[in-house]
């Protein structure tokens, strides 16, 4: 069984978030290492926790991890994406839930396990599946997907300034022979790159890998599927906690939540909001919430994590 070497970054802030009632149902969106369910498990004492993970080597590392509290009936391990939250909460019986955690972004096994194919620092198959049982890999995107689509999930997914060249660098090379390992996809993209941009802004791949990750997983798709879901099903009183580590997330989740924090539209001269045209969320941090000093000292997969919460007012 793989062993989950993982620190939890911001945990006790975003469970502290969800304000836990002890016979609450709770959904854990993303079981990783289990430091989430672990932590909201602790505060339930008739409440359940539905933990949804599309890697099977994490819900096996939990069925152990947290077998005290499978045994107790506390928890439910859902294996799928968390973007059919509601169906299948619905196929457990549950309609609504007091509180969701998201933990975004890879988990520290799944990159630290170099035969999955996240890193550009280990050699190894083409994959970056986050669930190996579906088809659409790393592999066949870089080797198959066209110029356009390649500069198009480049620049929107990696923020790649560099997108064109490191299209048309993959795009020349595969022609020659296919790209099949991450330490040949990193050299492409390397290469591909002006060699005084390389000096600065971490490993010259990053944004690549990240953007081929997304892509393949099609992570901005299923979060903004699974807030719409979470919105929808969080009882009065409940709250979201969504934990982003890059940019393009930590916008989406803001301006997500920020539509459903605000008032709408009103006619001109309206003396008070009516009752009815009150949002029926707020936000319960209106700047998000950033690792302490000492968590960006011990932990340095933290140095990017921003944690937003909303809580159901009506």
């Amino acid at each position: 069984m793989t062993e989950f070497n993982h620190v939890t970054v911001l945990l006790n802030e975003a469970v502290a978030g969800l304000n836990i009632k002890p016979t609450g149902i709770y959904v854990d969106a993303t079981l990783g290492g289990g430091g989430h369910s672990e932590a909201i498990l602790k505060q339930l004492t008739t409440g359940h926790l539905y933990s949804f993970d599309q890697d099977q080597t994490a819900i096996d590392y939990n069925q152990e991890h947290l077998k005290p509290y499978l045994k107790a009936g506390q928890e439910t391990f859902i294996k799928n994406n968390f973007r059919h939250l509601k169906s299948a909460l619905n196929a457990q019986g549950v309609t609504k839930i007091d509180g969701i955690v998201y933990d975004l972004g890879v988990s520290s096994p799944q990159f630290d396990d170099a035969k999955r194919g996240f890193s550009y620092q280990h050699d190894a198959l083409l994959d970056m599946r986050m669930d190996q049982s579906q088809s659409l890999s790393a592999m066949e995107i870089v080797n198959e997907w066209p110029y356009e689509r390649l500069v198009k999930i480049l620049h929107r997914y990696g923020e790649e300034k560099f997108a064109k060249q490191i299209a048309r660098a993959i795009e020349r090379q595969r022609k020659q022979a296919p790209i099949k390992t991450t330490l040949e996809l990193a050299e492409v993209v390397k290469n591909a790159i002006p060699a005084a941009a390389r000096r600065h802004g971490g490993h010259p791949a990053k944004k690549s890998f990240q953007a081929i990750r997304i892509a393949v997983n099609d992570e901005l798709g299923a979060l903004e599927d699974s807030l719409e879901q979470a919105f929808e099903m969080l009882n009065v009183g409940g709250r979201i906690s969504v934990i982003t580590f890059q940019s393009l997330e930590d916008r989406l989740v803001k301006t997500m939540f920020k539509e459903q924090a605000s008032l709408p539209e009103l006619p001109p001269g309206l003396p008070v909001v009516p009752p009815d045209m009150e949002p029926s969320f707020k936000l319960v941090n209106k700047k998000p919430i950033l690792p302490s000093d000492m968590e960006l000292r011990d932990n340095h997969r933290s140095h990017s994590a921003k944690l937003r919460i909303i809580e159901k007012t009506k």
